[in-house]
């Protein structure tokens, strides 16, 4: 069964109030931890990009379902840069363009990646302790 569990537009200034959110929610849903920690990061890192690259603000949806704590985050910028995605290796130097992502990968049980030039979604899983 799929239960909703946090939804919620965001903004410049207001991803630290959104952070907790997520944290208070994830750590209600059984996440501790590591595990919390990690998603909660996770959560930051998405969201800011959605905030930096992608039209400055964006939604975030959480959900739990089969055993996994569920996040999604959409912003309707112009999409990420062709070629990039597919790149598994993390940024080098002091690059600031794919760090988010490739974190997110390391950090999630399961990431899924949707651009276009209508914006960006992302949606990425932690298991539940």
């Amino acid at each position: 069964m799929c239960r909703q569990v946090l939804c919620a537009a965001f903004a410049r200034g207001r991803i630290t109030v959104l952070r907790r959110a997520v944290a208070e929610h994830a750590a209600y849903e059984g996440l501790t931890g590591r595990r919390l920690e990690d998603f909660v990061l996770a959560v930051n890192e998405i969201t800011t990009n959605a905030v930096v690259h992608g039209g400055g603000h964006g939604r975030l949806r959480m959900w739990s379902h089969g055993g996994r704590l569920w996040c999604e985050v959409t912003d309707e910028g112009p999409g990420l840069p062709p070629g990039w995605m597919g790149d598994m290796r993390p940024p080098t130097g002091f690059e600031g363009c794919g760090r988010g992502l490739w974190l997110t990968r390391m950090l999630c049980d399961q990431i899924t990646i949707v651009s276009g030039p209508r914006g960006t979604t992302v949606t990425f899983a932690a298991l539940r302790d």
